[in-house]
């Protein structure tokens, strides 16, 4: 899968990973639809996720799985339905909201540090606080040795780990990742899944993880979010009972693990599991 960590965050985006303090982080989703021109690609989708929950969202290509994440930042415009977080309906970023893209989105121009400490300049904190609060995060990610580095000089790893940052240095109420995994190596990505859980396990914000694989959704999700084929809609949704806190061996240990692993591939691989609850 490609990249494209030499492209710049947009201003939406920018803003979209700012953060401030809300009273609550519950996600409530009604009756979305999403046209592209005359291609519906979201049809009647409702969703509640409750503050601190960590739900994954999977399905195949094209289901419009990153498109709801987009709507859910304000990102994206809603064509029919509503989207409220903390009960503030969704039009625009929201500042208790941040978003870790697939993309890394680092200024190449930028240190690490800078590149972290951007959002909060940008939401109005003052350089000293917005550098250490950048700096915290940074060591909290295990970037602490690479914060004067630039993009060129980091893995693939080490930049969403700096993207990770970014969105922890504001302190949001809500994260959203969108498929933030996908495009290092298997190994960095087990370390990853780990650092994530355990980032988490720490701070408990809502958080809504857009995967394609099904062995990441169980790994870290509360529940898991099933999507049907376009015109996306929600075709079940899994609990997933397997204890905190977790490791990517304890889950795969786990007995509950592999029916849960084939429930979930058997609604993907059938194409006209359309209905939610089937």
């Amino acid at each position: 899968m490609t990249t494209r960590e030499q492209s710049p965050a947009t201003d939406k985006e920018v803003t979209a990973q700012q953060g401030t303090k809300s009273d609550s982080g519950e996600i409530r989703c009604r009756d979305i639809f999403k046209w592209f021109g005359t291609s519906l690609i979201i049809e009647s989708l409702d969703l509640d996720i409750a503050p601190k929950e960590f739900v994954c969202v999977v399905g195949p290509s094209g289901c419009g799985k990153t498109t709801l994440l987009r709507m859910i930042a304000g990102l994206t415009d809603i064509d029919n339905g509503t989207i409220e977080i903390g009960g503030t309906r969704v039009d625009d970023p929201l500042p208790t909201v941040a978003v870790v893209f697939q993309q890394f989105g680092l200024f190449p121009w930028k240190t690490v540090l800078k590149n972290v400490a951007l959002p909060l300049r940008a939401a109005g904190i003052k350089k000293d606080e917005a550098l250490q609060r950048a700096r915290e995060a940074i060591e909290l990610v295990g970037l602490k040795d690479s914060d004067t580095k630039y993009p060129s000089q980091l893995s693939g790893g080490m930049k969403q780990r700096a993207g990770l940052a970014r969105a922890l240095a504001i302190r949001p109420e809500v994260i959203l990742l969108d498929e933030p995994f996908a495009a290092v190596d298997a190994q960095t990505r087990e370390i990853l899944q780990e650092e994530l859980l355990n980032l988490w396990g720490r701070h408990k914000q809502t958080a809504v993880f857009i995967t394609h694989s099904i062995d990441e959704a169980i790994t870290l999700a509360d529940r898991v979010v099933v999507m049907g084929a376009r015109p996306g809609r929600i075709v079940k949704e899994i609990p997933i009972p397997i204890e905190r806190p977790r490791t990517v061996a304890s889950v795969r240990r786990n007995p509950l693990y592999a029916p849960l692993r084939e429930e979930i591939w058997d609604l993907l691989r059938t194409p006209d599991s359309t209905a939610k609850g089937q």
